[in-house]
């Protein structure tokens, strides 16, 4: 069966996730997260890509990015991808593929979506028992959004900024959203979407993406099609 073409489209906001072979880790030494970190800035701004949220955790990157054109998120990925397979092959004196293949990835609708996307993302590594408190983990961009911390990589989206006039009333209304639980009806369609390659948003956000591309952005429905009915 051939694979669905990724949904993309200049300046809408888009959630990936690759993962490293077989689930197996990607990053070995603080060295490896800094170097993918900055050939993610480097390939970024040579593909025309925001990134307004990342995390890197052992096996995998979630990332959340706005493109200025289609094509920017498929050459971001690729060339980061082979510089840094190039990279761990050399250093660690190995050989053959690094990821698993595709990234996975989901349009994002803005004022439904974006930062429960934010917040989905940057909570990976409390999800994961990794640390209690997301400012506890130092590679994702949560210390930038919630504490201010300096990151070069990080080009705000708007509904961030629109949290508060100044930085540090920002930051307040961010933590603030941290305190109550992601809801799990949220996290288990936000993977669902970024799984299956889906439209991340109501019903008027996905049919406006489909008018779009002239494709079904929605799950279709379990079964074979039913066959027209013949008239009498």
């Amino acid at each position: 069966m051939p694979r669905r073409p990724r949904l993309t489209l200049p300046g809408i906001p888009l959630h990936l996730i690759q993962r490293g072979n077989n689930r197996q880790a990607c990053f070995f030494s603080d060295e490896d997260y800094h170097a993918y970190l900055t050939w993610l800035d480097e390939y970024a701004r040579s593909s025309a890509c925001q990134v307004h949220a990342y995390v890197l955790m052992t096996n995998h990157v979630h990332l959340l990015i706005s493109a200025a054109d289609s094509d920017g998120p498929g050459r971001l990925m690729k060339a980061l991808g082979q510089r840094y397979v190039q990279y761990v092959n050399r250093r660690y004196r190995r050989s053959g593929t690094l990821w698993e293949g595709r990234f996975r990835s989901c349009l994002v609708e803005d004022e439904r979506y974006l930062l429960a996307c934010q917040r989905y993302i940057e909570l990976n590594p409390v999800r994961a028992r990794i640390v209690a408190d997301p400012a506890a983990y130092c590679w994702s961009s949560h210390r930038a959004h919630a504490q201010g911390e300096a990151a070069p990589l990080i080009q705000s989206h708007f509904l961030y900024r629109a949290l508060g006039a100044e930085p540090e009333e920002r930051q307040a209304a961010y933590r603030a959203l941290f305190r109550d639980r992601l809801d799990p009806d949220v996290v288990d369609t936000i993977r669902h979407a970024t799984n299956g390659n889906y439209a991340l948003g109501g019903a008027g956000f996905a049919e406006q993406i489909g008018a779009a591309l002239g494709r079904r952005v929605t799950p279709g429905k379990a079964g074979r099609p039913r066959k027209p009915v013949q008239p009498d």
